[in-house]
């Protein structure tokens, strides 16, 4: 009976650990990733540019000896640049063993959004950003943007230094 009792809470960690969610903010707009994605969270960092990329990827960082890319969130969506300031952060991804640091405004909280709380990206949403969408969440009120992680990483962009 204990080894049912369980199982029963792995699946639920499981399922608890599918809803998690990190929320970010570009501007006034709510952003999420799925936390399984997540390895870090860290401030602002010194950028090594790197020549002939696209111009979101702003460069590589040296995170404790290990050199990430670094994407500028912002201008991957289209957004207009914004100066960095002391709440810019770097949430540090691993999609199928790729690390890549995406710098955004400021990081908000960790939240579990729960299945019915999430809708379906709008047929309104037909432009290239509407791939990095994997739904809407709808929280006390306010929209929450849920990325796909590998769509906002542009696996090609990285091709030659990954």
């Amino acid at each position: 009976m204990s080894q049912m009792g369980t199982v029963e809470d792995e699946v639920d960690d499981e399922d608890d650990a599918a809803r998690k969610h990190l929320t970010f903010n570009l501007g006034n707009e709510i952003y999420a990733l799925p936390i399984s994605c997540v390895t870090e969270i860290v401030g602002r960092q010194d950028i090594t540019y790197i020549p002939d990329v696209p111009h979101y990827v702003r460069g590589v960082i040296n995170l404790r000896g290990r050199v990430i890319p670094v994407i500028d969130v912002r201008l991957r969506f289209g957004q207009m640049e914004r100066e960095y300031d002391s709440r810019t952060c770097t949430i540090v991804v691993d999609v199928g063993g790729v690390c890549v640091g995406l710098i955004v405004d400021s990081v908000k909280e960790v939240l579990n959004i729960e299945d019915h709380q999430i809708e379906e990206p709008p047929g309104i949403a037909v432009g290239a950003g509407s791939g990095y969408m994997s739904g809407i969440g709808k929280l006390d009120g306010e929209v929450t943007i849920i990325l796909e992680p590998s769509q906002v990483l542009g696996q090609d962009s990285f091709d030659g230094f990954m």
